[in-house]
């Protein structure tokens, strides 16, 4: 923000190019060069005009944003990451800032509108000390010296340790984040639910989640006493699901299991398994076509007898059902897999009794196998070129239920 010099596009538009010699400038044609002061000004009233955007809607009283686009679409919001994104910015000093709040809402989460306006006042203040005649260089090494200040005195006067707070002080940050959302009045309901999701996915932190922390710790006694309370919350672990056609009160957290946004493939399949306390129901994840064996593209085969071409697709029915042998014989009573299953497939499920579920999201299946102990299979190829099916890439439950929750099915 502190830069001397501007290179400007032919190709932004709004804007007038001269052709000054190139030999002078050391441009391409039809290039213009701005430097000095002009071009800091001109850098921080553009970051001011996109923090002055969203200033009104910080806090709780903040005012919530009516944004308009071509098409005559509205989104209501006070989110400051959703304005700017909505937002076509082309000035590059007031893009960085959109970013700025783009990566704080991917980081936290919160405070995409906090740091916009900070960093916009840095910026303004920053300038009036140019204008004093203080080298841009000078100023961006007093903010590096007060943010080692600012981030020292956190550390030692105001972070608590997570372990030592209760449910209250943990209830009461979820309620603040919440405060100018939409789900605002009922903060305290769906605090405590956000509270209980995070402390549900609890672990132990790895060595190298230690090492990070022992790199950012000062002193050899506070490391000592971290490694043995040290824990760690992967958000990532938690899968929100959504469903129209209910309160939002009558949202709650599925203690103890996992929810999948998916339905039979076929209606004879059963509804519910379950698993005894000694052999628990074991689940197949799929990243794979449960289809009939096609021969691949570019492939010709010449047939002289009709009767063999009969043989060809009893043989493509032969080579699905020994995959689905497969995947029955290693114990599998539930198959979710992300791309399609034909009926012929389907016939197979069904005769074994076992729920078989398909357009299921990748994503979705990545967290049920960290839950259950499980693997995504991409392919059932082996390294000598048969096709097997390893039982330990199966997760493990208790019991899988299909319900239905809301309007969708």
């Amino acid at each position: 923000h502190t830069a001397t010099t501007t290179e400007i596009s032919p190709f932004e538009t709004g804007i007038q190019m001269e052709a000054p010699n190139p030999s002078s400038t050391g441009l391409f044609i039809n290039g213009s060069r701005e430097t000095g002061q002009d071009v800091r000004v001109g850098n921080v009233t553009a970051a001011l005009a996109v923090a002055n955007i969203v200033k009104t809607s910080l806090g709780p009283v903040g005012l919530d944003k009516m944004l308009v686009d071509d098409i005559g679409d509205v989104l209501i919001t006070n989110d400051g990451a959703t304005i700017l994104k909505s937002l076509e910015v082309e000035h590059p000093a007031a893009r960085v800032l959109v970013d700025l709040a783009n990566l704080q809402d991917q980081e936290v989460g919160d405070g995409t509108t906090s740091v916009v306006i900070i960093a916009s006042e840095l910026l303004r203040r920053g300038n009036d000390l140019v204008k004093n005649g203080i080298h841009p260089t000078t100023i961006i090494s007093g903010y590096r010296t007060a943010l080692k200040a600012a981030v020292s005195y956190i550390k030692k006067e105001m972070v608590v340790n997570v372990a030592d707070l209760g449910d209250e002080h943990l209830i009461n940050a979820a309620k603040t984040s919440m405060s100018s959302k939409i789900i605002g009045k009922e903060s305290e309901f769906f605090a405590r639910m956000a509270v209980d999701a995070v402390k549900s996915v609890k672990m132990n932190a790895t060595q190298a989640d230690l090492a990070g922390y022992e790199a950012m710790s000062e002193g050899p006694t506070a490391i000592a006493s971290a490694k043995k309370q040290r824990s760690k919350y992967p958000l990532s672990a938690i899968h929100i699901l959504k469903a129209h056609g209910k309160s939002s009160t009558e949202s709650h957290l599925i203690d103890g299991g996992f929810a999948i946004n998916a339905m039979r493939a076929a209606q004879g399949m059963p509804t519910f398994v379950e698993g005894a306390p000694d052999s628990p129901v074991k689940i197949a994840m799929l990243d794979m076509n449960l289809q009939r064996h096609r021969m691949g593209m570019g492939v010709q085969v010449i047939v002289k007898d009709p009767a063999e071409i009969e043989n060809i697709k009893r043989r493509e029915m032969d080579i699905t059902k020994e995959r689905i042998r497969k995947i029955i014989d290693a114990g599998a009573r539930v198959v979710l897999t992300t791309k399609g299953v034909d009926d012929l497939c389907m016939k197979y499920f069904v005769e074994a009794g076992i729920i078989c579920a398909r357009r299921c999201n990748r994503e979705d299946l990545k967290r049920l196998a960290k839950a259950t102990g499980g693997k995504v299979v991409t392919t059932l190829a082996d390294m000598e070129g048969n096709e097997t099916f390893d039982g330990e890439c199966l997760g493990a439950c208790d019991s899988v239920r299909e319900v239905r929750i809301g309007d969708g099915e």
